[in-house]
């Protein structure tokens, strides 16, 4: 609005648009002294707008991430050829069902009908066992896993009228490939709404992705309709187009996904942001990360990450602690005093892999920190170096500043997107000038496995002593004490302290290797 001194002259003007950045304006009203009303624009315009806004978010482009353009139109390509080939296995299916056939019962199509139904629906659950977790961290993977998954089970409803005797068994194969696609396409579709809400406004986005996908599908339906009755009775020409319309259809999904610059950590772009970074200074944007990782499934990937420039770091998270043998405890026993004073992790090289075992009362950041910890690791892991000494200084001297990059180039670095970790370990260890102490309490999942409180000391022994018969009947000496005849009841009440082998405190002067093979007894005896 527009006020003169004298206030003579008044101007109004109407703005439309539902962005700051694409109003526009509509209508001005002037008074100088009579009423003057000037439209702008046309009605057309301004219908078109009205009728964008059922497809597109609130406050569209601005209110979303600049891939969300380019997926969305990929998506929508590829799901139009899917409802174009459903229209196609549906008619073979309902055909093979028996549907125009005199002899076909009602009775015999529904309970067929069931069959396929309930094998979907158990197929769905047992793939979110076993794979729900694993959905957020690969979105991408999974979200072209689904697809692909969809175009077998289309395929197998289209070939079931081939197989009569083994009709059923077909068309229950194809239903547990859709269910596959169900749960993984629902799942990594939120996660991806996530991502593209810039405004908190993953509702509306999601609302409106609905909107789009009635539209192909109503559009797709109206076709597939044209292309069943043009290919009717006309097998090449129906597996033609199936076939044409499936390779197109996976080819619009891989440049959907390839779109796609998500901004979380997972196990995979963690790699390449920390190699990058050690190797530059430099770290690399989501949109540069994106171009870099990969989207296929993992055997396709490892064939194809040959002739990657970055490494491929193997690193297992939340192990097990009873897993390891003497020697992986002994030396795990030796990093919690030396190396991980701090830290709510500990690492281990075990066979080429770094494995990571977790705090119980460790948070998301640091699982984050660990993963990144191991990954420097794997990477002086091919120079043969001091792995833990090394990696921990470079932690001490960059992490932090390798952090504030990340933040600045744009990543979330609240939390790392990986499995769940269901394996943690508890220790405490006590340190003073005269002694070092160290308790370590083994949980598996919250359940107890072993406890153990010990010294470490460096006492000679005379030649000849024995280890495991003094006197007062406690454990001592610099030999190795025999434990693999203990029985893990005995064992456990020497931890807390009520065996007759003697109490806690009788065992304040064990050496490591001692306390590790106890240890590790005790783990064994368990299991």
């Amino acid at each position: 609005m527009e006020v003169s001194s004298a206030i003579s002259k008044i101007i109004l003007e109407e703005w439309n648009g539902s962005s700051s950045s694409k109003l526009s304006r509509t209508a001005t009203i002037t008074s100088s002294p009579s009423l003057f009303i000037q439209r702008s624009g046309n009605r057309f315009d301004h219908v078109w707008q009205r009728m964008l806004q059922a497809f597109v978010p609130e406050g569209f482009p601005s209110s979303v991430t600049p891939d969300y353009v380019p997926f969305q139109m990929w998506d929508s390509l590829q799901g139009l050829s899917t409802y174009i080939r459903m229209m196609l296995s549906t008619q073979a299916l309902l055909g093979a069902i028996g549907v125009g056939e005199k002899s076909a019962t009602v009775i015999g199509a529904t309970f067929q009908w069931f069959l396929r139904d309930l094998t979907g629906m158990l197929g769905g659950i047992l793939f979110t066992f076993y794979q729900g977790s694993n959905l957020d961290s690969n979105a991408k993977m999974w979200r072209l896993v689904a697809d692909l998954m969809n175009d077998l089970g289309m395929l197998m409803d289209l070939v079931s009228p081939l197989f009569p005797s083994a009709f059923v068994f077909v068309v229950c194969l194809g239903s547990l490939s859709r269910s596959f696609t169900g749960v993984a396409s629902g799942a990594t579709r939120a996660a991806l709404t996530q991502h593209f809400a810039l405004q908190s406004n993953a509702a509306d986005i999601s609302a409106k992705e609905g909107s789009q996908e009635t539209m192909a599908t109503m559009i797709g339906m109206a076709l597939g309709m044209l292309l069943a009755r043009a290919t009717m009775e006309r097998p090449l020409a129906i597996w033609f187009s199936f076939l044409s319309l499936t390779m197109f259809h996976m080819y619009a999904n891989y440049k959907a996904v390839r779109c796609l610059a998500l901004n979380s950590l997972n196990p995979e772009r963690c790699s390449i942001l920390l190699q990058h970074f050690m190797k530059t200074g430099k770290v690399l944007s989501p949109e540069q990360v994106s171009k870099m990782e990969h989207v296929l499934p993992i055997w396709v990937s490892s064939w194809s990450s040959k002739n990657s420039e970055f490494t491929n770091v193997e690193i297992c998270l939340g192990v097990r602690v009873s897993s390891l043998n003497h020697l992986e405890m002994r030396e795990l026993l030796h990093s919690v005093s030396s190396h991980y004073k701090k830290a709510k992790y500990l690492l281990m090289e075990r066979k080429g892999i770094v494995c990571i075992v977790m705090h119980k009362d460790s948070t998301a950041t640091d699982v984050l920190q660990s993963f990144f910890h191991a990954n420097a690791m794997a990477i002086l892991m091919d120079k043969h170096r001091n792995l833990h000494s090394e990696s921990q200084s470079w932690m001490n001297k960059h992490y932090e500043a390798f952090i504030q990059k990340l933040k600045l180039s744009g990543w979330k670095t609240e939390r790392l997107l990986s499995l769940m970790i269901i394996w943690k370990a508890n220790w405490i260890f006590a340190l003073n000038s005269l002694d070092q102490s160290v308790e370590l309490r083994l949980l598996d999942d919250g359940i107890f496995t072993a406890a153990l409180q010990f010294k470490l000391i460096d006492v000679p022994r005379p030649i000849g002593e024995g280890a495991a018969g003094n006197d007062d009947g406690m454990i001592g000496g610099s030999d190795e004490v025999e434990v693999s005849s203990f029985r893990f009841e005995d064992l456990r009440s020497i931890c807390y302290g009520s065996s007759t082998f003697g109490s806690a405190t009788d065992f304040d002067e064990i050496e490591v290797t001692e306390a590790a093979a106890l240890l590790s007894a005790a783990t064994m005896c368990r299991g």
